[in-house]
């Protein structure tokens, strides 16, 4: 096992580099580097550019129009856009939906959907998880009831993720109950301009808008909508799933925001104190501990060997990373952590009232405010994605047997 990069490898980072830096609006990097809220027009701006390049689907084969790169370059690209500070790509269209699209979908589906998601222009939603069905999605009760050419849909979805901008929403539901759970789980496309779909916002702590309620009566949808066999989605979810093996460790962003935590204990003035700083050392470690695993699972799929089924060690290191950087960076930050008026800061309050006769506050008081915010979004990393507990379960059962 080789995880040193070639020459080519290192030429091809260069390229990559070059063009996100000289491609990426300065004030959406702005945003992302400082934790600033990004609105629909900022990742849908990011996504077109990326599109118009080929690259926004750049894990898709060469024959459904990406790039046709191999995991290596994909996983240098995802590096090198996060460390510019571009916004981390929407996945429910580009990284979770079309996949399944091109091994199940129809030559007609293809056609029909994946340009649109290609190019950034039609923004997907994840239609998952319910009130009672979370982890367990075996357990779904959104039904489809099949009447003539099409279906009729009534049920709840929750956490829909960015749901309030969606254009179309991928769902799992139940078309059946006879047999075990998984057999009567059917895979749709819904418009959800539809009659009868409601997104009702669920408000965070910090007052963001992430997260939704998605409610269906009596929705009808084309049977053309069905993605493969009728009862088979449980198939076409894990499929799906399969997808996010080394993505949902997201170690790229880890890495960037272990740069911005070090620049904000030294603008505090912790990065002095040793015990706060063996914490960010730390940290740091299982950074690199967790990209040599990542590493380990590319270099197997690059040489054709199986690939390291380790995807739930990568989903509870991740998470559980996710969540130690944002409670160093809020320690770090002390009191400034804890305001977040998102309407002033949006409207151009960046902390300048710190400023008088105090060089360097007003700076502090801006990339400090959202942390609070960012802190209490994180605790839900070690629960969605498949909670680290079963996550745990998983991995036990796969070693001992």
């Amino acid at each position: 096992m080789n995880l040193a990069f070639t020459a080519e490898e290192q030429q091809f980072r260069q390229d990559i580099r070059a063009w996100v830096r000289g491609n990426l609006p300065s004030e959406i990097s702005y945003k992302v580097h400082n934790a600033l809220h990004l609105t629909r027009e900022d990742m849908q701006r990011w996504a077109r550019i990326l599109g118009k390049k080929g690259w926004l689907g750049h894990g898709w084969p060469a024959a459904f129009g990406g790039p046709g790169w191999n995991a290596v370059q994909k996983h240098l690209f995802e590096e090198e856009c996060a460390l510019a500070g571009a916004p981390r790509v929407v996945p429910f269209g580009p990284v979770m939906v079309a996949p399944v699209i091109m091994a199940f979908g129809t030559a007609e589906q293809q056609r029909r959907f994946l340009p649109g998601i290609a190019s950034g222009d039609v923004w997907w939603s994840q239609g998952y998880s319910e009130p009672d069905s979370g982890s367990d999605l075996a357990s779904v009760k959104t039904k489809a009831a099949r009447v003539g050419d099409k279906y009729i849909v009534n049920g709840q979805k929750t956490w829909t993720t960015l749901g309030q901008y969606g254009d179309w929403i991928f769902c799992l539901v139940r078309t059946s109950s006879d047999g075990k759970p998984q057999t009567g789980i059917s895979f749709l496309l819904i418009d959800m301009k539809s009659p009868g779909i409601t997104v009702r916002p669920i408000i965070m702590l910090d007052g963001g808008h992430e997260i939704n309620e998605v409610f269906f009566d009596n929705v009808e949808v084309p049977h053309e909508n069905l993605i493969g066999e009728e009862n088979k989605g449980w198939t076409y979810a894990k499929h799906l799933l399969s997808h996010e093996r080394t993505n949902i460790a997201d170690v790229n962003r880890a890495k960037r925001e272990l740069e911005r935590l070090k620049r904000i204990a030294k603008a505090e003035g912790v990065y002095d104190d040793t015990r706060f700083r063996d914490e960010i050392a730390k940290l740091e470690v299982d950074v690199v501990a967790l990209e040599m695993m990542v590493l380990r699972v590319l270099s197997a799929e690059k040489t054709g060997k199986n690939a390291l089924d380790i995807a739930g060690l990568l989903k509870i290191r991740g998470s559980e990373i996710q969540q130690r950087y944002t409670e160093l960076m809020m320690l770090a930050a002390g009191p400034f952590a804890i305001p977040l008026v998102r309407e002033a800061m949006e409207a151009g309050w960046q902390g300048d009232q710190f400023a008088t006769g105090q060089a360097g506050l007003a700076a502090s008081a801006s990339a400090c405010a959202p942390l609070a915010g960012s802190y209490f979004n994180m605790r839900k990393t070690t629960i969605y994605g498949g909670s680290n507990e079963v996550q745990r379960n998983i991995v036990a059962q796969t070693l001992l047997g």
